[in-house]
């Protein structure tokens, strides 16, 4: 370094600035308020600091470190690129499961000292539970309606295995986001799913036309109900009246002659004027065609 004006060394002056440098960034620390700060001493823990600005002896005296305590962290199993994950069932079947593992960080000062390797542990603690969970259920249950329930007891076990580790880690939840057969069988499984929604299809169209046939029967009773009290009530009257009804059903389906009583018997061809009619009404529009 260059002398100053009086001849002396800039030496002692930088190690001046160095020093209160070196005090100042190694003792003042800020912590975010979703942050706590972890301070110890020779390596030793000594305490955890709530958000603020915290003092510490300079490094490497006391060492700090801030620890995020309210972030979401997610591990997904197995991880994006590898092969089948594949987990005996119940009913001993093979599933092919892939799912993500949420967690933050409850106690920082476990979460620093007491594992090595936090995720390892997250992960294999996860795949022992979701191994647990998938042998108490079958295949259906497990890429059907089951689902939730296994993600309910996966959660569950992991909270226990880890509060027995002292792991300062709390899980937040854990979701199924693919559950299917091996691949080998995947497309024949999809045929036998796929028989069994027609199977029940058709069961479904069965008992809803065999409602329809109920509700028609149940109608006709309550019809023939009221019939019937009518009937007590005059039966001559009531009886006239469902000849001529169904005489009026059946005749007016047939061609019919008219036939007067006595000596005179005029015939009134009915059927062939009302064809005539059809075929003129009919054959009227096609003239028009052509005349145009």
């Amino acid at each position: 370094l260059p002398k100053r004006p009086n001849g002396k060394s800039y030496v002692p002056i930088a190690i001046g600035v160095v020093v209160v440098a070196w005090l100042v960034l190694s003792s003042f620390h800020r912590v975010g308020p979703q942050e706590r700060g972890v301070v110890t001493f020779l390596g030793s823990y000594s305490r955890t600091v709530e958000p603020g600005i915290a003092l510490t002896l300079p490094a490497p005296i006391e060492s700090f470190e801030t620890v995020d305590v309210q972030n979401i962290r997610t591990i997904d199993i197995p991880a994006a690129g590898t092969q089948e994950n594949l987990i005996l069932t119940g009913d001993q079947n093979l599933v092919d499961l892939a799912y993500s593992v949420r967690w933050t960080i409850k106690d920082p000062t476990l979460y620093l000292f007491q594992l090595a390797d936090p995720e390892a542990t997250i992960r294999e603690a996860a795949e022992a539970a979701m191994r647990a969970s998938v042998a108490e259920v079958t295949l259906d249950d497990a890429i059907g309606p089951g689902r939730i329930e296994v993600e309910q007891k996966v959660e569950q076990r992991m909270k226990e295995l880890l509060d027995s580790y002292r792991s300062g880690i709390q899980v937040q939840g854990v979701a199924i986001k693919k559950a299917d057969p091996p691949e080998a069988v995947n497309e024949a499984f999809k045929a036998v799913s796929a028989a069994q929604q027609e199977a029940q299809t058709y069961l479904n169209e069965a008992r809803a036309y065999a409602q329809q046939l109920t509700a028609a029967a149940q109608g006709e009773a309550a019809a023939f109900d009221k019939v019937y009290e009518e009937y007590r009530l005059a039966p001559e009257v009531t009886r006239r009246r469902m000849y001529y009804e169904t005489m009026e059903r059946v005749l007016s389906k047939l061609d019919k002659t008219i036939i007067e009583p006595g000596n005179v018997t005029p015939y009134l061809p009915l059927p062939e004027l009302r064809r005539k009619m059809q075929e003129t009404t009919v054959e009227a529009p096609a003239r028009a065609e052509g005349a145009r």
